[in-house]
């Protein structure tokens, strides 16, 4: 088994108010998130969301570890989570605003 870190799936700067794909566990892999990055780059304050859906589940409340979570205008938070994922799981970002951008980071193992 290999293990490779990296930033994990592409780094999302999603519409307004829609759900967007950060990161999908590709075939034959799993994955460990060890921190996500959340970048307010507004000068106002806004709100984010953000839900694991195993095996690509359509979206559902049982699925978020952060619903409607404030963050400060010009801010970024640092969730260090050490998020355990298998093949398909997906992880789901939402923002108040288009000025909101999201990272993923941790390794893959396959």
């Amino acid at each position: 088994m290999a293990t490779t870190y990296k930033v994990l799936g592409t780094q999302a700067n999603p519409a307004a108010t829609t759900a967007t794909t950060l990161y999908t566990v590709g075939a034959s892999t799993s994955a460990v998130v060890s921190t996500i990055t959340i970048c307010n780059q507004a000068s106002t304050a806004g709100s984010f969301r953000l839900a694991v859906r195993p095996a690509g589940a359509s979206l559902a409340g049982q699925h978020y570890i952060a619903y409607d979570t404030p963050i400060a205008a010009n801010d970024t938070i640092a969730l260090t989570l050490g998020i355990t994922l298998a093949t398909t799981d997906v992880i789901t970002v939402y923002a108040s605003s288009a000025s909101m951008s999201f990272s993923a980071f941790g390794s893959e193992i396959s």
